[in-house]
């Protein structure tokens, strides 16, 4: 409601103030005592003019300046003695918008020019009433504290917008220094203990080889697993190094995965439906961590046999689906762990929506959808 009413007040605020303006000059120009003339009309469309002549002061303040002083010239030539109002807000808004010297300059020409327009409209009077009756229209300290509050605003604006980047360049460096310990504590927790099961797998698969003796299925995945483990931590700690690179895995890879999954004893079909398309890289990689981590959650905990992947390419939308036979109970929601929790704040992040839970024929399902229509 206040947001209405505030976009309401941003849309009527410069005509009203214009209106207002010009209301207000007129009346001051209706209530003064002067000789009759022919001029009269042109005096009081000169004054309704400039105060009219605000509506466009936001986009253009330097043609509203120089509109309204004019106006203020000439009212005062047909002898209209009336505050050059309209001029001070011109030179405030101006000032703020940051045309200083062009703000100084037509002031400049209009304080010389306004004693000019006094004689033009009073006769032979002297020099100094000519002076008088312009600082009437225009005087120098009205003059002087519009201008100051323009700039004030304007200094205070520029503060904030400073304080605001400085912010902002804060929070960036608060995230590049969190991503390095991150990566740091990744490198030293992950890459001793993953080296160490590769070369314990390969002296293993090694050593059976030399004997002659058949290779274990489940020796050979370990050993793939963990030169795969070993490429995904290395292009991950890339990544949280340099946040504008980004790790490889897509869509792509997903037939690796179903080929690791067989690997390990887990019956594992691929299904892709609909005209194969491109998808923004951000989705690309996260539907293939999704597949990834559904896998892995099927292998440690489901108990399962078969597992099965489908992708679907919609008009504007990247469906993925994930369902195993495992033993998760229909009806009992799941305890969501950290993987689950990832997956959902990575959809999320997307626009799209995720769902996790037991499938009613027994088994889990993990199902995601994306619009990519409008991402890039």
């Amino acid at each position: 409601m206040s947001s209405g009413l505030s976009g309401f007040w941003a849309r009527v605020r410069d005509p009203a103030i214009a209106v207002g303006v010009a209301a207000m000059l007129l009346g001051a120009a209706l209530a003064q005592e002067h000789t009759p003339s022919d001029l009269d009309f042109l005096g009081y469309a000169l004054v309704v003019v400039g105060g009219l002549a605000l509506v466009g002061l936001r986009r253009a303040p330097v043609p509203v300046l120089v509109v309204t002083g004019l106006c203020a010239v000439g009212y005062k030539a047909v002898g209209f003695e009336v505050p050059a109002v309209a001029y001070l807000f011109a030179v405030y808004t101006a000032v703020r918008s940051g045309h200083r010297t062009v703000t100084l300059a037509v002031s400049a020409a209009l304080l010389a020019a306004l004693p000019v327009a006094a004689m033009a409209s009073s006769g032979d009077r002297p020099l100094s009433d000519a002076f008088a009756q312009a600082q009437g229209v225009l005087e120098l300290a009205w003059l002087v504290a519009a201008g100051a509050a323009g700039e004030a605003l304007r200094q205070a604006e520029l503060r904030a917008d400073e304080a605001e980047r400085t912010r902002e360049e804060a929070a960036r460096l608060r995230a590049s220094e969190e991503r390095l310990h991150i990566a740091r504590e990744l490198h030293d927790s992950l890459t001793h203990q993953i080296s160490i099961i590769k070369v314990q797998a390969g002296v293993a698969v090694h050593l059976a080889r030399k004997r002659g003796e058949p290779v274990p299925e489940v020796l050979l995945a370990i050993q793939e697993a963990g030169r795969e483990a070993t490429r995904e931590l290395r292009a991950t700690l890339e990544t949280l190094r340099d946040d504008e690179r980004s790790p490889s895995r897509g869509l792509d890879h997903v037939p690796e995965l179903v080929e690791r999954a067989r690997g390990i004893g887990l019956e594992t079909t691929l299904t892709i439906e609909g005209q194969r398309q491109d998808v923004p890289v951000a989705v690309d990689q996260t539907a293939y961590r999704i597949v990834q981590e559904s896998l892995t959650n099927t292998a440690r905990h489901a108990a399962a046999a078969t597992a099965s992947i489908r992708i679907d390419y919609g008009p504007g939308t990247l469906a993925i689906r994930v369902d195993d036979d495992g033993k998760a109970t229909p009806g009992v929601s799941p305890v969501p762990g950290v993987g689950l929790l990832g997956m959902r704040e990575r959809v999320t992040a997307l626009g799209g929506q995720l769902s996790a839970e037991p499938r009613s024929e027994g088994g889990f399902s993990v199902r995601a959808e994306f619009p990519v229509g409008g991402l890039s």
